[in-house]
């Protein structure tokens, strides 16, 4: 007997044969573009590392008694004349380690000539302050404590004697350093902040991306990474802070003031040495929590970071970005920000006193 398969029959046999068929979805195409990304990228890993798990000093023993002093001063407004500023002040640790302001107000109110640079991860950089003036967070430390317009102390001795007058303080320097027959020394000082500023790492996505995890990062940020390195940003933001590890000049194509709009003409190192060569020469900044961190450049003169990066894009490289470009480099820069250490953003003295 001859049997007959009606033809809606035959096509629902065809139709799921075919159902098994692999399908490429657009989550796979993404997945696919971006281990394409991660191949062109690999060439260039070496531009840049993960960040240290640790920022030590041979010159400055790391203690746990050294960082819970440093926590301390760190946030104490009796480090300034008037009572009214503290280090946290400039470089507030729940907003990642900056004020968001052009440039801060001091003891009295008056506003210092440049924006204050974040603290976290500056451990790492090889000189302190946008002229690069001081070698490490140690030195750093006791700059500001001092400077008139800051925290506007009169002297170390002043400084000294108000800190041994503190009860809290006869005790947390004592432990700090037991060995000191008199540990109420402005070194002592400067080098406690200098080992609790060095507990101030922030690991980031892009961390975990360097150390193998390619799942880390997304398409656009890994598109906005290579974008970042062939356009030529890399020159000056490598290694494992993307900067902090030299001194270049703003402004290489055009002065940086018709870019950002700046007031002032900041000569940056020459204010310092009086030398035509040093004329514009800043630290280049870390690019470590920069979404976080505005405003940007030395006087705080740019708020938005796309603007700035379109700004640095034409003033040091000569290169004018399009607009997926920007976005994508944003994107990019946005995977580096990470998270402050959770019991340094508390004020220790508002527990203890």
């Amino acid at each position: 007997m001859k049997v007959y398969y009606p033809l809606f029959a035959l096509a629902f046999i065809l139709s799921s044969c075919g159902s098994d068929a692999p399908k490429e979805t657009e989550a796979s195409s993404e997945e696919k573009d971006s281990k394409i990304y991660d191949g062109k990228l690999a060439e260039h890993m070496s531009l840049y590392a993960a960040l240290p798990s640790a920022a030590p000093n041979p010159e400055n023993e790391i203690t746990p008694a050294k960082i819970k002093l440093g926590h301390a001063l760190y946030y104490d407004t009796r480090m300034s004349l008037t009572g009214n500023n503290s280090c946290n002040s400039c470089h507030n640790l729940n907003t990642y380690g900056v004020d968001n302001l052009p440039t801060s107000p001091g003891d009295l109110g008056q506003n210092g000539e440049r924006n204050s640079p974040t603290t976290l991860n500056a451990a790492l950089h090889t000189s302190q302050f946008w002229d690069g003036r001081m070698k490490d967070v140690e030195e750093q430390a006791g700059g500001p404590v001092l400077n008139p317009v800051e925290m506007n102390m009169p002297s170390e001795k002043d400084v000294e004697k108000r800190l041994s007058e503190i009860d809290l303080y006869k005790q947390l320097f004592a432990e700090a350093y037991p060995g000191d027959k008199n540990p109420f020394t402005y070194t002592n000082m400067r080098n406690a902040i200098g080992v609790f500023e060095r507990q101030l790492l922030t690991p980031s996505r892009f961390d975990a991306y360097m150390k193998g995890d390619k799942s880390a990062l997304t398409l656009q940020e890994k598109k906005g990474m290579l974008s970042f390195t062939l356009i030529g940003c890399t020159s000056c933001h490598n290694g494992p802070l993307l900067g902090g590890n030299q001194m270049q000049r703003f402004g290489v194509h055009k002065p940086y003031w018709e870019a950002t709009g700046s007031e002032k003409h900041d000569k940056g190192l020459a204010e310092q040495t009086d030398d035509e060569f040093d004329n514009y020469m800043f630290k280049v900044p870390s690019l470590r929590n920069i979404d976080k961190t505005h405003p940007y450049f030395h006087d705080g003169s740019v708020s938005d970071l796309s603007e700035a990066v379109k700004i640095m894009a034409e003033v040091q490289l000569d290169y004018k970005m399009n607009k997926d470009e920007v976005k994508n480099v944003v994107a990019f820069l946005e995977s580096l920000t990470g998270e402050v250490p959770a019991q340094y953003k508390v004020n220790p003295l508002a527990i203890t006193e």
